[in-house]
């Protein structure tokens, strides 16, 4: 059963032919809308965005994003020009907020097909750069075959550029607020992480364990040499930006950088400083997507790395300032 929570187009969304369990009409603020909703049970909610107090500021819709689950809300849209700007409509999808149209029209296809971060990553403007995405003619998002959950490919580009342990932390951090799985294609240094929630497969069954998966969220995946990035929605390519290992990277390939345009680039590992990264991407003819330090694997949590997923477009990321734990966690 659902849930209309309507103001301005309230009109429109009484024609709308859905299984209704509860409907209110106002202006509400995001604390008003958490004590109603919070604890009740539904299955997708119907939100005017005009129901929304002050909802042109966006903070506000961050605020409402802490209380309820955006994975269930269908937002309506007004024809503002604030609204639909790409700064706006990139946030909204920061927050986790992939159902969005100004069609009442799309309003109940979105709620028997909800979209995925794939259907919506074209609104998301991670280098303040608007990349227009394919659109029906009336403000729907054009949905397309969900994926279901995130696939996360890390691939090596330099030597040991730090994958496997990347993966592993980036899974710590995550698993605070998400659904997550992490497995290593074709090796088993997980192994040696003592993390028994770490899983191996093979790059022949990799398509067969995200199958297996779809229930969760995120899947991070440790491609090694040979996995396949294909089975992956997006990949992350990792350089250690040491002297040696560079120089080891161009001798093997020296057409590397051109075969990694338009690719996510992600330091690894690194020691350099905004101006060095700048020089990097320079000297490579290249873009920088992150730049990750040296970290210390034994730490439960890494603030850096919180950064980094949210560059990536997760938005619920928790701080925590509890890192206590056995320093070395040999014996588990």
């Amino acid at each position: 059963m659902n849930v209309i929570v309507s103001n301005k187009f309230q009109p429109l969304l009484a024609t709308l032919d859905i299984d209704l369990i509860k409907s209110i009409n106002g202006e509400f603020t995001p604390s008003e809308l958490a004590s109603q909703f919070s604890n009740f049970f539904f299955n997708k909610m119907v939100l005017d965005i005009t129901a929304i107090k002050d909802y042109m500021d966006i903070t506000v819709i961050q605020e409402l994003s802490v209380s309820i689950d955006m994975n269930k809300i269908v937002l309506l849209l007004d024809d503002s020009e604030i609204v639909n700007s790409p700064t706006y409509l990139s946030q909204l999808v920061s927050m986790g907020i992939y159902n969005f149209t100004r069609s009442i029209d799309a309003v109940k296809f979105l709620i028997d097909n909800p979209n995925s971060y794939k259907d919506v990553a074209s609104y998301h403007n991670l280098n303040n750069t608007y990349i227009p995405t394919a659109s029906t003619g009336d403000g729907a998002v054009n949905p397309v075959q969900p994926m279901g959950l995130r696939v996360i490919g890390f691939k090596n580009i330099t030597e040991h550029a730090g994958a496997t342990t990347l993966v592993y932390m980036l899974k710590k951090n995550l698993e605070r607020m998400y659904q997550v799985k992490a497995v290593e294609v074709d090796k088993h240094d997980f192994t040696y992480l003592n993390d028994k929630s770490l899983e191996c497969t093979t790059a022949a069954d990799l398509p067969a364990y995200i199958a297996k998966n779809q229930n969760k969220e995120v899947i991070l995946v440790d491609l090694n040499e040979e996995g396949s990035e294909g089975a992956c929605s997006e990949v992350i390519y990792l350089i250690e930006p040491g002297l040696i290992k560079l120089n080891k990277l161009i001798r093997r390939d020296q057409a590397i950088f051109d075969k990694l345009k338009s690719k996510k680039i992600v330091l690894n590992r690194s020691i350099l400083s905004n101006k060095d990264v700048a020089d990097f991407e320079f000297e490579s003819r290249s873009r920088v997507f992150f730049n990750i330090p040296y970290l210390d694997d034994k730490k439960d949590y890494q603030k850096v790395l919180d950064d980094f997923l949210a560059a990536l477009g997760f938005s619920r990321l928790k701080d925590s300032g509890d890192n206590k734990s056995k320093l070395f966690n040999i014996f588990k």
